[in-house]
């Protein structure tokens, strides 16, 4: 049994942020439900490549993106601007847990998916916001994407190397992080809720936690007023050695956060003095001593391989090789952690294909490996659980109200 098992989610999302926090909740157990416009083809991600299960283009198969936000969810289509979209989606809120969206600020309460406009069928109903900005303040308009976050809230001045034109973050790390957060908030608004009887509104939005995210940074600038700058080879602010180093055939990233591990570098490298030089001996000295420690350890680990100085590492100093996503994958500590999962092909019958395995490992562990729902596949049962017969569904699918499954 899955930590969430028996709580349920409506989500009208799309996407990645949204899409990924609820992933975390499917992941746990929860049933979601991805409610999904049965006039606009649903969530665009369906529609994002360059790489699809079964075609080379949208609409001849189905987005690889799309899946990797989606895996065990249901798919319910609803026009949510007709009259009779929204009393079917106030009944399903009424058997509901929560009520999620990833929408543009002022846009929750235009379609009645705030706790204000939902409470008269579920007191104890949550309603979890994710939007750009918030859904109050001058900007709950606007829309907002990750990486207009990472520009505005200071990540691009911190990334990429001294000197050159400010850097995103490789990955939509806001994206993914204010989707984890909302997931977070959620579930302990639904805790909250079971003890109270009352539910309400949980908001997250992409700029706050872009903002949040900046962390020691933003409180040395608010007491000290430092502002912190990009430091070469993707060094630690503070702290070293903790940064990229090169190695006879590459290089290798170090991580000597704690004093303990500096002296068993300093012997692994053959060069033991070191832990004993005074201008090498604390973390102080060797921040105020960095480009010369940058020199020795270029020098001695230039002596030998990547693989060689990990082999030798292994366990006693922190060290990482620099991988692209390739090679990342193919490292066999995947294999010993199990740690890619297979999933049922939604095109090619009886095949499969392959993702990362989720994060949150449970110790009683039996968790869900189904593929991300084809659209409006869910449509027909749900609405039968709801009480509607063969007749009324139909009716509901020639009004474009709920649509049945598409390929």
């Amino acid at each position: 049994m899955q930590p969430l098992a028996g709580v349920r989610i409506l989500t009208v999302e799309q996407y990645g942020a949204g899409p990924f926090g609820t992933l975390y909740l499917a992941n746990q157990g929860a049933e979601v439900i991805k409610i999904e416009n049965p006039a606009d083809g649903g969530d665009m991600a369906r529609g994002v490549g360059p790489y699809f299960f079964g075609g080379d283009e949208p609409g001849t198969g189905e987005s690889q993106f799309f899946h990797s936000f989606n895996a065990n969810k249901r798919s319910v289509c609803l026009n949510l601007t007709k009259d009779d979209g929204k009393r079917l989606f106030r009944e399903l809120a009424a058997t509901s847990d929560a009520v999620v969206n990833n929408l543009r600020g002022d846009v929750p309460e235009k379609l009645g998916l705030d706790y204000e406009s939902l409470k008269d069928v579920k007191t104890d109903l949550v309603c979890a916001h994710l939007s750009a900005y918030g859904r109050d303040g001058p900007r709950k308009t606007w829309p907002g994407y990750d990486y207009l976050m990472q520009a505005e809230a200071g990540w691009f001045s911190v990334t990429g190397e001294p000197g050159s034109p400010p850097n995103r973050c490789g990955l939509s790390v806001v994206d993914l992080m204010t989707g984890v957060t909302m997931a977070f908030g959620l579930v302990s608004a639904i805790l909250k809720a079971r003890a109270t009887g009352v539910g309400g509104d949980v908001d997250v939005s992409l700029f706050d936690v872009a903002t949040h995210t900046t962390s020691y940074l933003s409180t040395w600038y608010l007491n000290t007023g430092h502002v912190q700058d990009r430091l070469p080879r993707s060094a630690h602010p503070s702290l070293t050695p903790c940064q990229s180093y090169k190695t006879k055939d590459g290089w290798i990233f170090l991580m000597c956060n704690k004093e303990k591990f500096w002296p068993i570098l300093c012997t692994k490298l053959g060069r033991p003095e070191w832990a004993e030089d005074d201008r090498l001996r604390t973390f102080k000295a060797r921040f105020e001593n960095r480009p010369l420690v940058q020199d020795l350890l270029d020098d001695a680990l230039s002596a030998r391989t990547t693989a060689e100085l990990l082999q030798d590492f292994a366990g006693e100093v922190p060290a990482s090789p620099i991988l692209d996503i390739g090679q990342a994958l193919e490292n066999p500590f995947h294999e010993a952690r199990e740690a890619i999962d297979s999933f049922p092909n939604p095109v090619l019958p009886g095949q499969e294909f392959r993702m990362v395995r989720h994060p949150i490992r449970n110790s009683d562990e039996d968790r869900p490996l189904n593929a991300a729902p084809s659209l409006g596949v869910d449509t027909r049962d749900v609405l039968s659980e709801l009480g509607y017969d063969e007749a009324a569904i139909a009716r509901f699918a020639d009004d474009g109200v709920a649509g049945e499954a598409r390929s």
